[in-house]
């Protein structure tokens, strides 16, 4: 389960760099937004990595 919640945090963080590549501001305003989610979502799972090691 881990390594899909990275992936999905990868996924949140990436939204914004795609939006602004392809000139789409809609896009590029929910990535910043999904990119915060992304963020606590791979801090949390380096926490959980931390503790596991």
């Amino acid at each position: 389960m881990a390594g899909n919640q990275k992936s999905k945090a990868k996924a949140e963080q990436a939204k914004e760099a795609v939006g602004r590549a392809v000139g789409n501001e809609r896009m590029t305003a929910e990535g910043r937004a999904e990119q915060t989610k992304g963020d606590a979502r791979q801090a949390k799972e380096k926490g959980k990595d931390a503790f596991r090691h």
